[in-house]
């Protein structure tokens, strides 16, 4: 199965085949005239399996650590103390962007509404677009 093949079956890009092949988690070999090809059964599964771990969130070193399990059911097999390991610190990554974007926000929305009520006047941050 040539990258396009696998691409268009999988529901992905060839750019990110290339991608999660560098990291180590698809294999291929060249054809004579230097394409890549997959194994038309078990590449299938794999990339099914890497897309569902990084659309729960996890990144793709933290996929690294499911290698030897890529190629079944990634998601019906009963989880391991390492895979929740390294969910709940994904999880705790996450929270804490969130925590840190809800800051921003709250401080964005502060300065405004300060800004807001001194419209007109020279209101420090928020009174020229250079200051941003």
């Amino acid at each position: 199965m040539r990258i396009g093949e696998l691409a268009r079956a999988t529901g992905t890009t060839a750019r990110a085949l290339r991608h999660y092949e560098q990291a180590g988690l698809l294999t291929s070999h060249r054809a004579a005239n230097g394409y890549r090809v997959y194994d038309p059964e078990g590449s299938v599964a794999r990339v099914r399996n890497i897309r569902q771990l990084l659309d729960v969130g996890l990144t793709l070193e933290d996929v690294q650590a499911f290698g030897p399990c890529l190629d079944g059911d990634v998601l019906a097999a009963g989880p391991s103390d390492g895979a929740l390991r390294i969910a709940r610190d994904r999880l705790a990554v996450l929270n804490a962007r969130i925590a840190a974007q809800t800051a921003a926000r709250d401080r964005l929305t502060a300065a405004l509404t300060h800004a807001a009520g001194h419209a007109g006047a020279d209101s420090g941050v928020l009174a020229s677009p250079r200051a941003l």
